[in-house]
């Protein structure tokens, strides 16, 4: 695959480090990991990475944003997705997940979303075991150590690092609104920097 065909260019993604995995691999992440370093840290396949950032993105919009719901436990994760939402109008929830909100109709939160997107599996799993329950489609951004058992769509990369999630949530946005015919450089209200600020 040549540098034209990636979202974004290669360096980009290397200096936010989107690739770079843990010390520790499942099974499940095997395809994506392209090497293992000699300190033992896995380094996921950047190609594979952009696919699957496509296969999200193009997932994403085919729904109202409305119906769409971010998942983040991790605190990395809590500025590109509440910029993620701000931009586009999806509900987030950054931080602690409430129990029941999906499964529970009597809460006063209760939250009927066709789409799930969570940042980590593991911290997220209650919102990955509501999604489950209620039959609604998942896409997890996994790290080389994640299960990815009962995930729709799995997207490899760095999903502890905020300049990794950064860089992720700002290529979707980019590419959902590219899709819907809203996007216009010039006038884009997001920033890389601001999705990738410490």
């Amino acid at each position: 695959m040549t540098e034209e065909q990636l979202l974004v260019p290669n360096d980009l993604y290397l200096k936010a480090g989107i690739h770079i995995g843990t010390k520790f691999k499942t099974r499940f992440m095997s395809e994506f990991i392209y090497k293992t370093r000699p300190d033992g840290l896995s380094v996921l396949n950047v190609q594979k990475i952009d696919e699957r950032i496509k296969m999200m993105a193009n997932l994403m919009s085919q729904y109202e944003p409305h119906d769409i719901l971010v998942v983040s436990r991790r605190e990395n994760g809590w500025m590109p997705v509440k910029l993620f939402a701000k931009i586009t109008g999806v509900k987030v929830f950054a931080g602690r997940y409430p129990p029941g909100i999906l499964t529970n109709p009597n809460l006063k939160n209760y939250f009927e979303p066709k789409l799930i997107v969570v940042t980590d599996a593991w911290p997220d799993r209650n919102a990955v075991e509501d999604a489950i329950k209620i039959g609604v489609p998942l896409i997890a951004l996994c790290d080389t150590n994640n299960q990815a058992n009962n995930i729709d769509l799995v997207v490899p990369c760095n999903n502890k690092g905020k300049k990794s999630l950064g860089l992720l949530f700002y290529i979707v946005v980019v590419e959902m609104m590219k899709s819907k015919g809203q996007y216009k450089e010039s006038d884009f209200k997001g920033k890389l920097e601001e999705f990738m600020a410490d």
